[in-house]
């Protein structure tokens, strides 16, 4: 093995021989070699590194492995390196700023920071992180689709930064990674199998120094793209809410560990010390949190689905058989993200109104992407072009990450404080009725595809079939907002003191119908 950290199989250049790698793997930190990631469809690819340690070896060792990639190009293209220690705010930053939000969201009394909320947002500086690894994942988009030149991610050690950065590129880039299934595979791939360190990083110990939420970082940066795209993901902000939540649950093996190799070796340890019997097995096996079962039921994931999500292709029935009927670009017309059908640049102005404290941001007119730092005019017009484009929920997506666009992730940050919660209010109101009208188009397309069956017999038959959390009841049902729905919906019933951390706790506690929620006084007296 040439390295505890990264996984037992992993892709490297081609013209990189056995040998190269057991000889040059002792000058990166950690042992970690250039890893790839992925590659665009014009033979540009993403590749992950961490630094030369050997000051004597690092010009050669550097020429090497840029040789190697371009020679992996079939245009044999430049490599562009991207330095993220330098470009990037690092792991202490991020924490601190963390601490600070969770302080403003969690721990402040919400009544004294009403007044001075958007200046000491500001002052925690997580919103301006997110902004910054957007920007420079949009840059790196530009570099890999537009210049098609390869791109190699360096820092310290190749398993922090580096991970959120190559996510949200592939993400941008690649409409598999924003289904569920791609998702998931994207977390396993670059995240848990890359090595990152869950076990110190989410300090599952209690006395871990190097704390820091990357992972969380990444989720909300993720969650910008889909507040921006709503039609081009497949989940929903809920969700990235239980994602994030899970790497707190230590039952499950997925988000518990340093690498895969620690997973091996402590588990087996464990097993010895307790004779606990291996087989073949290597370790222990600890349940998957790709198992959403485990947690929820089938009802409570169908929250996860966003209504929003435009599919590649939809069934069309012709002579009685169900055939694929596949949307060109055109039909993906800026209405599908609820706006006016005549943009400017592929972006619409809004009209002026006034802030508003649950808007968590003072909010502006909107223009096109801003160009980043670095480069060329080529940027701005790349940007610019992308604009102008209808908008494609399956190709290319770039964010908005002027201040007025990056917001603050309600759901997520302040679903356990009650004095801000929204009864009947929030993004959920549009959810359910997003949710009603996607259901009424699944009992419809059901339908066509039984055409002997009357609507109500096609719906009954494949009622356990639907995706959406809230169901329509008829083809003219219009029923009000349910009295339940709040803003912080589904993680709290409303006018109920809940535990006022954002750590988290099991969704289908409420779902399942659970109307008993513990006060405040026994929370109090815990511990």
């Amino acid at each position: 093995m040439i390295s505890t950290c990264l996984p037992e199989y992993f892709v490297v250049p081609s013209s990189l021989a056995d040998q190269d790698l057991k000889t040059f793997s002792h000058s990166f930190v950690g042992r970690r070699m250039p890893v790839w990631s992925w590659s665009h469809a014009n033979g540009s690819a993403l590749v992950r590194v961490a630094v030369i340690k050997d000051a004597l070896q690092q010009r050669k060792i550097d020429q090497r492995i840029c040789n190697a990639v371009t020679k992996s190009h079939p245009q044999r293209s430049d490599v562009y390196k991207s330095d993220l220690d330098k470009t990037l705010p690092n792991i202490q930053e991020i924490q601190a700023a963390f601490v600070k939000l969770k302080q403003l969201c969690v721990n402040e009394p919400f009544e004294e920071t009403e007044e001075k909320w958007l200046s000491s947002l500001e002052g925690t500086r997580w919103l301006e992180y997110v902004r910054a690894f957007l920007k420079h994942s949009a840059e790196l988009v530009y570099m890999l689709e537009s210049k098609r030149v390869s791109v190699v991610l360096q820092e310290e050690e190749g398993r922090d930064l580096s991970c959120i950065v190559a996510s949200l590129v592939q993400v941008m880039l690649d409409p598999y990674f924003r289904t569920i299934t791609g998702f998931q595979s994207l977390i396993q791939k670059e995240w848990v199998m890359a090595g990152y360190q869950f076990l110190d990083r989410c300090n599952h110990l209690k006395r871990s120094e190097k704390e820091s939420p990357l992972f969380l970082l990444f989720l909300d940066a993720t969650w910008q793209l889909l507040e921006q795209h709503p039609a081009a993901f497949e989940f929903s902000e809920t969700y990235l809410a239980v994602l994030g939540d899970s790497t707190h649950i230590s039952l499950f093996g997925t988000f518990l560990f340093n690498s895969p190799h620690q997973r091996v070796k402590q588990s087996t340890e464990f097993a010895i010390s307790k004779n606990i019997q291996l087989g073949d097995e290597k370790g222990l096996r600890f349940p998957s949190v790709w198992d959403w079962s485990l947690q929820f039921t089938a009802k409570d994931r169908t929250l996860f689905h966003n209504p929003s999500y435009v599919g590649k292709s939809a069934p069309c029935i012709q002579n009685g058989s169900v055939k694929p009927f596949k949307r060109t670009k055109k039909t993906y017309s800026s209405t599908l993200r609820g706006l006016p059908t005549s943009p400017e640049n592929g972006v619409i102005r809004d009209q002026e109104f006034l802030p508003r404290r649950s808007s968590l941001i003072l909010r502006g007119k909107p223009g096109p992407p801003q160009p980043v730092g670095g480069q060329d005019g080529g940027v701005e017009r790349y940007f610019r072009e992308w604009s102008a484009r209808p908008a494609d929920p399956h190709g290319v997506l770039l964010p908005q990450f002027s201040g007025t666009h990056i917001k603050l992730w309600k759901l997520c940050y302040f679903r356990w404080v009650p004095e801000a919660q929204i009864p009947r209010g929030g993004s959920i109101t549009a959810f359910h009725r997003l949710s009603l009208l996607a259901d009424e188009v699944d009992v419809l397309s059901r339908t066509l595809r039984q055409p002997g069956a009357g609507p109500l017999q096609a719906g009954l038959a494949e009622l356990d079939q639907g995706r959406m959390y809230f169901r329509a009841r008829g083809p003219h049902d219009t029923p009000a907002t349910p009295d339940f729905l709040s803003s912080s919906f589904p993680f709290s019933p409303v006018g109920n003191l809940c535990r006022r951390s954002i750590l988290g706790t099991p969704l289908s506690k409420f779902l399942s119908g659970a109307k008993i929620w513990l006060s405040t006084e026994t929370l109090a007296n815990e511990d």
